[in-house]
């Protein structure tokens, strides 16, 4: 089973059984909007629209791209402020452009006695750990971890079509799907971690 899939799974359950309320409250999200946007997801990643044929060919994943793109559009919307939209965009082109340097470090061949850790948990853990560093609330540490691999796929892709490259792109595809889960949830966990350590030790504080 895909690890995307798999962590959204155990996310469900959890939810399902009342884990995380209060998270979910500070992210503008009801049990049943959550598991609705999961059982999308889950299911989406199943969808490959073709945007392209030719020598580079461009696809789209619904559960990899649209149904976290929507869940981004609905968390900006949801944010209090203007300045909250703004911090968790800008959190996302950084968080974006450090995963894209990073990229750019290595081929990650297999072969290489330099690989010491698969790329789908490397970018994923840069941007959790960035995206939370930029957005720091866990609304925008989340948009920044998913939103942030998502702008770095959409790179790849111009890359690949303004080069002319023989490849197969597909937008919030297997890996990238699983790599911005993964990010999301890391980057929400530190986020409410810091967080409520945070308010604790400040006796209560302004919601996240």
């Amino acid at each position: 089973m895909p690890t995307g899939t798999a962590l959204l799974l155990i996310v469900a359950a959890l939810i399902y059984f009342g884990v995380g309320q209060r998270l979910l409250d500070r992210m503008r999200l009801t049990d049943t909007q959550a598991l609705i946007a999961i059982a999308l997801m889950i299911g989406g990643s199943f969808v490959t629209i073709p945007l392209k044929t030719g020598r580079t060919s461009v696809s789209f994943n619904l559960g990899g791209g649209l149904v976290p793109l929507a869940l981004v559009v609905y968390l900006l919307i949801k944010a209090d402020t203007a300045k909250e939209r703004i911090r968790s965009i800008v959190a996302a082109l950084i968080t974006g452009g450090i995963v894209y340097g990073v990229s750019q470090l290595t081929d990650f061949d297999p072969s290489s006695p330099a690989l010491f850790i698969d790329p789908l948990w490397l970018f994923s853990i840069v941007a959790g750990i960035v995206g939370y560093l930029s957005g720091r609330s866990r609304r925008a540490s989340f948009i920044a971890g998913v939103l942030g691999l998502f702008t770095v796929d959409v790179v790849h892709l111009i890359q690949a079509v303004t080069n002319n490259m023989a490849t197969r792109v597909v937008l919030g595809g297997a890996g990238v799907f699983d790599a911005m889960i993964l990010a999301g949830l890391i980057a929400v966990a530190l986020a409410e971690f810091v967080g409520e350590t945070r308010e604790r030790l400040e006796g209560g504080g302004e919601e996240l």
